[in-house]
């Protein structure tokens, strides 16, 4: 084993494509990370296949603010200490204990599920788009469980692209502080694994394919088109790594993490 960086942030979605928050500590389960994209807009207009509203539809969707009603049984599994222990398969708390407000743009509070909600959303689209709320157990994510994106690969696009680049428009789960000073360093884990912390090992299993997102500022939702521009031309259109977990349990901010030996 060898410590090629630590946790920088760790990251959640509670509302697909509306702004994240910043934990302190996370689950990470085989299903992905506990609370994460555990609500999203279904569209009528989108594809079967990726059926959900996201902000390259609705670029303001990244200014609405979702914020679980009750933290702290949003934290972690409701039976963490026997899920770790024993192996247990960890289990979520009740559905209305893990109850989402989304505070507007306009500044207005409301529940996910308040259809109130959905009007505003929709208000602002092409009315072909007709929402229905989406909720689920298992995290909705574009692609596999958990997202990884390093420091490195940020500060080296903010070189390449020339432009003060917020690691925040990458919508990772992860973001870690390499050992390596150079960009794009989580490439090479690749078909391997990373123990983050004590316990979690997260496999990584591709590059992260990237779209229009990643333009988008993560606070005002207006484009950078040069991002994904020098991603394609340089990067092969990936950046950032998806992994899945082998081993659940919690993750901190600060944890180390480590490349383990190749089986």
């Amino acid at each position: 084993m060898s410590i090629v960086g630590k946790v920088d942030s760790l990251w959640r979605y509670p509302v697909k494509s509306m702004r994240g928050e910043e934990l302190d500590e996370a689950f990470a389960g085989f299903s992905g990370v506990y609370g994460d994209r555990l609500f999203a807009f279904k569209s009528s207009a989108s594809p079967k296949g990726f059926p959900y509203l996201t902000a390259r539809e609705q670029q303001r969707l990244l200014q609405y603010r979702p914020h679980f009603r009750d933290p702290d049984k949003a934290a972690r599994p409701i039976n963490l200490a026997e899920a770790e222990s024993m192996g247990a398969n960890p289990v979520s708390a009740d559905p209305s204990e893990l109850m989402v407000d989304v505070e507007t743009p306009d500044g207005r509070t409301l529940a996910i599920d308040d259809p109130a909600l959905t009007d505003v959303v929709r208000a602002d689209i092409d009315q072909k788009h007709q929402l229905t709320l989406m909720r689920s157990e298992r995290a909705l994510t574009d692609c596999r469980p958990v997202s990884i994106f390093s420091l490195q690969s940020a500060r080296q696009l903010a070189e390449e692209t020339g432009t003060s680049l917020d690691k925040r428009r990458f919508r990772a789960n992860v973001y870690v502080d390499l050992t390596s000073a150079q960009g794009f360093g989580e490439n090479e884990f690749v078909g391997r694994s990373l123990r983050i912390g004590p316990k979690v090992v997260v496999t990584i299993l591709e590059r992260d394919p990237r779209c229009v997102m990643i333009t988008l500022d993560p606070d005002t939702g207006e484009k950078t088109p040069a991002i994904l521009k020098k991603v394609a031309q340089a990067h092969e259109g990936m950046a950032g790594v998806y992994g899945a977990v082998m081993v659940e349990g919690m993750l901190h901010k600060g944890d180390s993490v480590e490349l383990l030996e190749a089986v």
